[in-house]
């Protein structure tokens, strides 16, 4: 019965735990400089730690809407290109990433995705945690494991759920890839097609063009044919032969 209530204690230990330090993030985040938002929005791997979008405003996933608007507002404000005209490229970049991060959760169905991921992070850890204690317990060794520290616990959610961001984005590229290779092919089809419809279109014409001038054709070099077989048999009648006379 031990192990059943493992679940339910990780569950309500991470929602505290994550809504308590999603709180600290904010406070932290809150008197950072524009320049230090920009940078960590445009960090190294910043193209698949921006897949998630919570994390790109450093907001909980269980914010209401006028918290989020909140937050984008501020966040957007400090990123903007016109208040950075020292550096309006990095910072277009920046406002680009948060203004598409809230956009997309402002999308219900969007905003669901992005939370069953972050369940789906959870929960795996969660397994995983389950499934060393069970594996210690049966070598008979102490089941205290290292995500049993509430931090190392956060981290190991974190990385996973990055990790399934990822791999969905992966996906969809080839996905998206592979669409624009079936484009491509039905497009290229498709030009033959009408290409060789108009070749098939003009060889009839021209066909139907040059069929009376063969047909004269034709027809002369008969009437030529038979013009000199009747010379050629006239020229070899033999000659009429006369009768003998006698006296």
């Amino acid at each position: 019965m031990a192990e059943k209530e493992d679940v339910p204690h990780y569950t309500f230990r991470f929602i505290f735990l994550n809504r308590f330090l999603v709180k600290q993030i904010e406070k932290r985040d809150s008197v950072l400089t524009s320049k230090q938002q920009i940078d960590r929005l445009l960090r190294p791997g910043s193209s698949y730690f921006n897949l998630n979008p919570f994390e790109v405003l450093q907001i909980d996933p269980e914010a209401t809407d006028d918290e989020l608007k909140k937050r984008f507002r501020a966040l957007s404000i400090l990123v903007h290109p016109d208040k950075n005209q020292d550096d309006p490229d990095r910072a277009q970049k920046a406002f680009e990433v948060v203004d598409k991060s809230y956009k997309l959760l402002l999308e219900p169905e969007q905003k669901k995705r992005a939370v069953d991921v972050i369940q789906a992070g959870k929960e795996y850890v969660e397994h995983m945690v389950k499934q060393k204690k069970k594996q210690l317990k049966k070598d008979g060794k102490s089941q205290d494991v290292e995500e049993d520290d509430p931090e190392v616990f956060r981290q190991a959610v974190y990385k996973q759920t990055m990790k399934l961001f990822a791999e969905l984005e992966i996906k969809r590229k080839e996905r998206e890839a592979k669409d624009m290779h079936e484009r491509k092919r039905a497009r290229e089809e498709e030009i033959e097609t009408a290409e060789k419809a108009k070749r098939d279109r003009e060889w009839q014409k021209n066909f139907e063009e040059s069929r009376d001038g063969r047909v004269d054709s034709w027809r002369t070099f008969q009437s030529k044919g038979k013009s000199k077989e009747k010379k050629s048999r006239s020229f070899l009648k033999p000659p009429k032969v006369k009768m003998e006379q006698r006296e």
